[in-house]
């Protein structure tokens, strides 16, 4: 009876998510209700919202997350569309919910349509341009942060737990922080895309990857553009390949490439990479390369992204290659119990490197910043950077890289060359709990809501002082204009008197200086006599 009492509150996209997940999983709803409310005591309140993430997450885990390559790549978008509208049943669990948002939004329309103007058919003519249009669509349900959020926790593919809201901000800043379905969509395929991509690449010449090596960027390629590598007042172009270990550079012979030069990325040793000028001649004229030193170097290797305007490419790679090296210094740290688990953080900044690449192509006019997208690049600037760390670490070791939906099983499905775990292990991990999976996010996302906490504190205390500062200025202005007041009257005067505006106070101002002159004058004879 409970059971019906609850679901006749459920929303309708709500409702749609479970039959869904019911089909998914081929058994019934009633089923599955069952089955969880024998676990959900009501003490913890949301009955809706828990249901949808129940079913949810048992969706994901048993099918979804298994098949996550042939179902993104789907052409009628069946992965984009089931995980949309999980967030929108998530954010939506109640008709009461769902009753209030299409208020809201209708009210936001009405309230857009009074300011411009425009006419009810203007108004509902969706905005088309070029690559920004499925970001500027404002038509149709969206979701809010906390339904990406909560999404990203269950399903590493779209975002990483740690920067996930940061993402979010990045992918919707041009549609008032609000997801629309054309968006993530696109997002969702660039990703997609982005993996293919990288497992055409070729190897390095001359050069062995090791069986967990991703190749996660190349340029200097026929289809790409130039790399150089300068050597004193030489200068090399050759092909640049950056995988989760090293750095290779391959120099361009007559007819093929000469063997990788190999940079290893993971040693525990100091090593640093730096933004550096470069020219002819070795003449720091254009700022547009990096430098990799080490102590087994005896001098840098410089290399250059030549580019017509600006410096993108070059911060692009200086901000991957910086966040390779952090992860292996990270890991170095963690003394972490198993190998599966230290693969498992690789997964992850593999999958936000890809995220990032998806972003760029999705955002060309206006690129995103990699640190929004990269896990350690963003602890590094933030205020308590330190501590989501050290709750990243913590949760790595409870973490189980064999869950279907783990980062390192999302990596695996995406990618068949990537092979850590056996097959049986994977098998006996789908037998896990479905709980397992987020137990141990709870304490790395109060660090993660601290640091951000601290960011928004930081940005109002910035804002506060540049608006003192401009008013302070502004205030000055206006006294000093007073303090000068008097000299502008006595300057009006004087040209008035000069160009003989009124020739009565002119007459009498020479008459005043003639008379000053003759007593002066007159004093100084009878001083001398």
């Amino acid at each position: 009876m409970m059971m019906m009492t609850k679901r006749k509150h459920l929303s309708s996209v709500a409702n749609d998510v479970i039959h869904q997940c019911a089909e998914k999983l081929d058994t019934s709803v009633d089923k599955l209700v069952r089955e969880f409310e024998a676990e959900w005591m009501p003490e913890t309140g949301d009955y809706s919202r828990k249901l949808v993430e129940f079913f949810g997450s048992k969706a994901l885990i048993t099918d979804v997350c298994r098949n996550v390559e042939e179902k993104i790549s789907d052409p009628y978008g069946s992965f984009s569309k089931f995980t949309f509208d999980m967030m929108l049943a998530w954010e939506k669990p109640t008709s009461e919910d769902e009753n209030t948002h299409t208020e809201s939004i209708a009210k936001e329309k009405e309230d857009i349509k009074k300011l411009t103007g425009v006419s009810n058919e203007q108004a509902d003519i969706p905005l088309f341009y070029s690559d920004l249009m499925p970001l500027l669509v404002d038509e149709g349900p969206s979701v809010g942060e906390d339904a990406f959020v909560w999404l990203a926790s269950l399903v590493p593919l779209i975002a990483d737990v740690v920067n996930a809201r940061f993402t979010f901000e990045t992918l919707t800043a041009p549609t008032g922080n609000q997801l629309h379905f054309p968006a993530y969509d696109k997002y969702l395929k660039e990703i997609d895309q982005s993996i293919k991509n990288l497992k055409k690449q070729s190897k390095p010449k001359g050069m062995e990857l090791a069986d967990d090596e991703f190749i996660l960027h190349k340029e200097g390629t026929a289809s790409t553009q130039r790399v150089v590598r300068h050597i004193g007042g030489s200068s090399w172009p050759g092909r640049l390949t950056l995988t989760n270990y090293a750095l290779y550079f391959e120099t361009s012979g007559v007819i093929t490439y000469d063997d990788a030069l190999k940079i290893d990325l993971s040693k525990n040793i100091d090593h640093s990479v730096k933004p550096i000028a470069t020219g002819p001649w070795g003449a720091p004229l254009f700022d547009k390369a990096i430098m990799y030193e080490s102590l087994e170097l005896s001098e840098g290797v410089i290399l250059e992204f030549p580019e017509i305007t600006g410096s993108t490419r070059r911060d692009h790679w200086l901000a991957l290659v910086r966040e390779v090296i952090s992860m292996h210094q990270f890991l170095s740290k963690c003394n972490l119990e198993s190998s599966s688990q230290a693969w498992e953080m690789h997964a992850r900044t593999i999958l936000g490197i890809i995220r990032l690449h998806a972003a760029r192509e999705m955002l060309r006019i206006s690129i995103p910043i990699p640190t929004k997208f990269l896990i350690f690049s963003l602890c590094d600037e933030l205020p308590k950077g330190d501590f989501v760390l050290e709750e990243l670490a913590e949760s790595l070791k409870g973490v189980n890289s064999r869950h279907p939906c783990s980062a390192s099983s999302i990596l695996r499905s995406m990618n068949a060359s990537v092979a850590i775990v056996s097959s049986k292990e994977v098998d006996e991990a789908h037998r896990t709990s479905i709980h397992d999976h987020d137990d141990n996010h709870t304490s790395l996302e109060t660090a993660i809501d601290q640091a951000r906490k601290e960011v928004r504190e930081i940005k109002d205390a910035k804002a506060s002082t540049e608006g003192l500062k401009e008013e302070g200025i502004s205030t000055n202005v206006l006294v000093l204009k007073e303090l000068l007041e008097p000299l502008r009257s006595v300057f009006l005067w004087f040209q008035e008197i000069v160009e003989w505006g009124k020739p009565a106070n002119t007459l009498l101002a020479i008459a005043t200086t003639l008379l000053i002159i003759y007593k002066k004058a007159l004093f100084c004879d009878t001083e001398n006599g």
